[in-house]
C-alpha cells in the first residue's frame, strides 16, 4: 500500500515522451501542470501505450524519479485534461495494482455540509 501524508497530492499528466529525465519532466510540471516540482507533491507521467509510468517528486535534497515498466498489459489511468488531474494515493495504488478506476463502484459516504455563508 502506498503511504503518503494527507497533505501530499498526486498530479497525473496526459501521456508524455518518457525519454525525458529529471529536468524535462520538471519543466512539464511547471508548464503543463502549472505546479512546482519542489513542492513535495508527486507528479505522475505515463507513455502513450500506458505500459510505463514515471513519478517525479522532491526528496528533500534533490529530485527523485521512480520508474516502472509492465512486461504485459497496461495501466488504466483516467482520462487526463490538458492541465492534469489530481489522484488520491488509494486511486494510484489501485492503478499500479491493475485496477481500472472507471469500473470501480463507489458507495455513498458521509461528507460534512459546507459551512453557511457568514452575514456581513
Amino acid at each position: 500500500m502506498l503511504t503518503l501524508p494527507a497533505t501530499t497530492k498526486l498530479w497525473f499528466a496526459a501521456a508524455v515522451d518518457l525519454r525525458l529525465g529529471y529536468d524535462g519532466l520538471a519543466n512539464l510540471v511547471r508548464t503543463q501542470l502549472s505546479g512546482d516540482p519542489l513542492s513535495g507533491h508527486l507528479f505522475v507521467f505515463t507513455n502513450r501505450s500506458a505500459n510505463r509510468v514515471k513519478v517525479l517528486y522532491w526528496g528533500g535534497h534533490g529530485l527523485c524519479l521512480w520508474c516502472q515498466r509492465l512486461e504485459a498489459g497496461r495501466y488504466h489511468f483516467p482520462e487526463a485534461t490538458a492541465t492534469g488531474i489530481e489522484l488520491t494515493a488509494a486511486q494510484f495504488a489501485m492503478i499500479l495494482d491493475g485496477i481500472d478506476l472507471s469500473r470501480v463502484r463507489r458507495f455513498k459516504r458521509f461528507s460534512a455540509a459546507p459551512p453557511p455563508p457568514r452575514a456581513t
